[in-house]
């Protein structure tokens, strides 16, 4: 429950359709990955990190390396990809787009993320991420009812005024605006489909998740109830998506098109509390922007956490170190690759943005 998911998953739904509730599909099915073959044979190994887990019955030094340098790879992109949504909540929020303005804003997430990570570490970053995830879901039930009202809770009338004001008609409720034209677009979708499904159930911040969980039984039980909250939340950014494309402006040049759909649900709060200029929609603005800043913030902090604990457990302690190490010094080394890492998320942003 990503801004990613938030602000991508409802941006592409307004902008394609059909073709872009598939990112929820792939995300929800993820998770029966994950129940089924991964968390409790994971918490059955007793293991820290996914390098001790492939380490246990293979040759150490080459797999732990390997596993480390993965782990910082994959949470340094996810780390990008989170940075863009923050800066187009920025240009959406303060209407800039200047560039150095968005960059010192991207900066300051940054430091804050840092901090919080090096000062509170796993137990903080939880607590970050549960109250995330509570605001995430009000703020989110909250719109989804929003615009049910405007359509008289009618999911036929909602679909049918996305499909008339996307000016595609019926082609924007089925497949093929974005994939599955030609031969290219089939082999996208299934790029996509095994991306989603096979990616997400090994993404090292959620797989770090499982090592924390006091038992299996324990494990498996926290993996249903994510299904539960996922497969919620990934259904109401079907309302969002579609209802974005009904009730605010997608078409060429608008400010949908130009933050490739991450303003999408912003803009949609607005334009149910009220509209631009409104106080219903200033406010409504205001708070979903609060609620996708609060979840950049929390899933940053966890992609930090993982990767700095992947070189302090697993580069310096077993690799370098070979196991001869104290806690304290692991633990310090852990915090100075938060530092680290943080700032290649934050100064690589301004060339990838």
């Amino acid at each position: 429950m990503s801004a990613a998911s938030f602000l991508g998953i409802s941006g592409a739904i307004a902008l394609y359709g059909y073709d872009g509730f598939l990112y929820s599909i792939g995300f929800l099915v993820a998770w029966l990955v994950a129940l089924l073959l991964i968390a409790e044979l994971l918490r059955n190994s007793g293991r820290y990190t996914m390098a001790d887990q492939l380490a246990y019955r293979m040759r150490q030094t080459p797999v732990r390396s390997a596993a480390a340098i993965s782990t910082i790879v994959v949470s340094i992109f996810y780390l990008l990809a989170q940075m863009v949504g923050a800066g187009a909540l920025v240009g959406l929020l303060l209407g800039v787009t200047s560039p150095a303005v968005k960059n010192l804003v991207i900066v300051l997430v940054g430091v804050l993320m840092v901090i919080y990570v090096t000062f509170g570490g796993m137990k903080g970053t939880t607590w970050v991420q549960i109250v995330k995830a509570v605001l995430l879901m009000v703020g989110t039930i909250l719109i989804t009812f929003l615009v049910l009202v405007q359509f008289g809770f009618n999911l036929s009338d909602l679909l049918g005024a996305a499909a008339e004001k996307s000016g595609k008609g019926e082609a924007f409720l089925q497949p093929g605006l974005l994939y599955g034209k030609d031969l290219v677009g089939k082999i996208d979708f299934l790029s996509l489909a095994l991306a989603l499904v096979l990616g997400t159930a090994g993404l090292p911040h959620i797989l770090i998740r499982f090592y924390t969980t006091p038992t299996a039984h324990a494990a498996r039980k926290s993996v249903l109830w994510a299904i539960a909250l996922i497969g919620s939340f990934y259904l109401m950014t079907l309302v969002l998506g579609f209802g974005a494309a009904a009730l605010v402006d997608t078409a060429k040049g608008s400010q949908i098109q130009t933050s490739a759909g991450n303003a999408a649900s912003p803009l949609l709060a607005q334009a149910v509390g009220g509209g631009e200029g409104t106080v219903g929609g200033s406010v409504l603005l205001a708070l979903i922007s609060a609620v996708a800043f609060a979840t950049i913030l929390a899933v940053v902090a966890g992609l930090t956490l993982t990767s700095a604990s992947s070189v302090a457990h697993d580069l310096y302690a077993n690799v370098y170190k070979k196991g001869q190490v104290s806690e304290r010094s692991e633990v310090i080394v852990a915090r100075i690759a938060a530092f680290a890492i943080g700032a290649v998320a934050i100064f690589r942003f301004p060339r990838s943005g």
